[in-house]
């Protein structure tokens, strides 16, 4: 089971938490040895120029034949 999760700063550590939906569907205990793999979330950037308009095929060529 996935799910995404943001990570906190304990003291000199950072810590993430487990999901109670995953904690009950995996019956996880307090004080048990778990394996997690961790992978960082690629930020999407779809939207961020808003206003900014279409690419023509003039822009695409630009600064290349100059």
């Amino acid at each position: 089971m996935k799910s995404l999760t943001r990570t906190r700063c304990v003291g000199g550590s950072l810590m993430v938490t487990i999901p109670s939906e995953i904690v009950k569907e995996k019956s996880i205990k307090e004080g048990e040895l778990i394996e997690i793999n961790v992978e960082k979330v690629k930020k999407s950037y779809f939207g961020s120029f808003k206003g900014i308009g279409s690419l023509t095929a003039e822009d695409k060529f630009k600064g290349q034949l100059e």
